[in-house]
């Protein structure tokens, strides 16, 4: 299976002297084509630092970092934009959706960054709307819906331009336990239709239970990675995976 991301004894340190964080401690990670993988521990050992490395939001100060096959290293600040653009969609718990923009407008704005012409991009933004059920709201704003919509919006938006790479930061995190299910069987069906690679920071193990395998993360360091088998019996196994 061909690799979409590695991460090679990555660490990521913070400060320094007495004031020294290491946030992430010589992370080895591999995610192929078509695998969802899952990252689980308690706040603060690392999730989401390790998704902004993988993203290019981040740098590493230690370690490489390859998409596509792409040394992320080796690019310029606006080579590595454009990587992100078209190689990369994110998911944030949070949605980070722009409040003045509508909906349309917020899932477009990738694709005319990158640039795509106007009425192009619009276009591309209303068809990646439509199954995620919110094509009808695709003129109103973003605080004239519910977080479930929003978060639906979000992902059109991360999958407009077709990325070889789905990142998603805890993204049932801001919603309750229905939503959250509604968007990760969401999720499935997206990854089902598009064949996506995914890599998943959540604290859930009913996320977790969607990946192929699960990362377990402490301190900064990777202390497990299985495979989740068919019965699931591998976060059976890790009583501990639930924070």
């Amino acid at each position: 299976m061909t690799a979409v991301l590695e991460l090679a004894g990555v660490s990521r340190i913070y400060g320094e002297g007495a004031t020294e964080v290491r946030a992430l401690v010589d992370i080895d990670l591999t995610v192929v084509e078509g695998e969802l993988v899952a990252v689980m521990g308690p706040s603060g050992s690392g999730k989401s630092t390790l998704l902004t490395i993988a993203g290019t939001l981040d740098d590493a100060s230690e370690g490489t970092v390859t998409i596509d096959g792409i040394d992320v290293a080796g690019l310029s600040r606006n080579a590595r934009a454009q990587l992100r653009r078209r190689s990369i969609g994110y998911v944030f718990q949070d949605f980070n959706l722009l409040a003045g923009l509508t909906l349309t407008e917020n899932v477009a704005l990738p694709l005319e960054l990158d640039g795509v012409g106007l009425r192009a991009a619009r276009a591309a933004a209303r068809d990646a709307l439509e199954p995620l059920g919110v094509a009808d709201r695709s003129g109103r704003y973003p605080d004239e819906l519910s977080g479930g919509e929003r978060q639906r919006v979000a992902i059109a938006r991360a999958l407009v331009g077709g990325p070889s790479l789905l990142l998603a930061d805890e993204p049932t995190g801001n919603l309750d336990s229905v939503i959250g299910r509604e968007i990760m069987d969401l999720l499935m069906s997206l990854r089902e239709r598009y064949g996506m690679t995914m890599l998943v920071a959540t604290h859930d193990p009913e996320v977790a239970a969607n990946g192929d395998r699960v990362v377990r993360l402490q301190d900064g360091r990777i202390t497990s990675d299985r495979r989740i088998t068919a019965s699931g019996d591998v976060l059976d196994r890790l009583g501990g995976l639930r924070p």
